[in-house]
């Protein structure tokens, strides 16, 4: 098959490709570099070979439609997107037209050209303050963060586009993906914002310390709690999910998490064990947005699709700081 890949500049889109391409599909990666790397494409076509690539914004509707009318493919996975919490909450309006209105404007352009199987990046986020924990897919979708608001529209269009007749997708909705490619594609936020590449720099020195943000939650360490998922685990989840669709309609959802939670402080702890490192850190307030407890229910999952996540937390520690070494 033939795969756009958008957002595959960034951390798990750029390992999807490389997936995808080594399991023997045609990749398409469109991306606008604003938050991608260059590098990271270069790294690609050094680990699975030649793909094409399309630089444009998602939010410019015309030159998407321009630049996508030259190029043919057979299904979307679309990991463009802003995805940092306290950002979203200072900039709601740059989250809603990044991560809604250009999904809309992507939608808009591969139905116009028949393309009919699409597979977006959602998030746990949705879910808010769950009622339950695991959380199934039937949980009530309550962002308290406009990020999370934000994955909540998209779901809401793709499952009006698939009642239409316009569109089959899965929306699968990840909890916290961390660790490497074999150590050569992992995580290159700026700002980096994520626990485990943060923990790291604090124990290299390249920040003065870690800072925990509230050790007063209702938990057993009083730190929340996250289901943290390889991203191995999770890039095969969409390839199964791919393989799934293309036979299927209509629209569904999947979580994609381990079911285990772990506190930030028993990452913090299982990171020092991994690296060997005195890592200095703070604990300070809360942070506006953040959820106690995210946990997966991955039963559907494991049942519909046959997918099982392998990774434990060492395990995706370890593969996090052989890709930081190298770095």
């Amino acid at each position: 098959m033939k795969i756009l890949v958008t957002g595959g500049a960034g951390y798990i889109g750029s390992i999807t490709a490389a997936m995808l391409m080594q399991e023997g599909h045609e990749v398409i990666i469109l991306d606008n570099l604003e938050t991608g790397h260059q590098e990271t494409l270069d790294k690609i076509m050094r680990i699975a070979g030649e793909f094409d690539f399309i630089k444009v914004d998602l939010r410019d509707k015309p030159k998407l439609e321009t630049a996508l009318s030259q190029v043919e493919f057979d299904a979307v996975i679309h990991f463009a997107a802003y995805i940092e919490v306290g950002r979203s909450v200072q900039q709601p309006d740059a989250f809603l037209k990044n991560n809604f209105e250009g999904t809309k404007n992507l939608v808009e352009v591969i139905t116009d050209k028949g393309v009919r199987k699409f597979i977006f990046s959602s998030t746990a986020a949705v879910y808010g303050h769950p009622d339950q924990v695991p959380i199934p897919e039937t949980a009530k979708l309550k962002p308290i963060n406009p990020y999370g608001e934000s994955k909540v529209k998209v779901e809401k269009m793709l499952q009006k586009y698939a009642d239409q007749g316009k569109l089959d997708s899965l929306r699968l909705r990840y909890f916290n993906p961390a660790g490497s490619y074999n150590g050569q594609l992992g995580e290159l936020h700026e700002p980096e914002t994520h626990l485990i590449p943060l923990i790291f720099k604090a124990g290299k020195g390249e920040r003065d310390k870690l800072f925990i943000f509230g050790d007063d939650y209702n938990t057993k360490d009083g730190t929340p709690i996250r289901d943290y998922i390889h991203i191995m685990d999770l890039v095969d989840a969409h390839i199964v999910a791919l393989n799934y669709l293309m036979n299927k309609s209509g629209s569904d959802v999947f979580n994609i998490g381990t079911g285990k939670g772990y506190t930030v402080k028993e990452v913090f702890e299982t990171a020092k064990q991994v690296t060997g490192m005195d890592i200095p850190f703070e604990i300070v307030e809360r942070r506006e947005g953040d959820s106690i407890e995210l946990v997966a229910d991955p039963t559907k999952i494991n049942a519909v699709l046959g997918w099982q996540a392998k990774y434990n937390l060492h395990d995706i520690i370890q593969s996090a700081w052989d890709f930081e070494r190298q770095k």
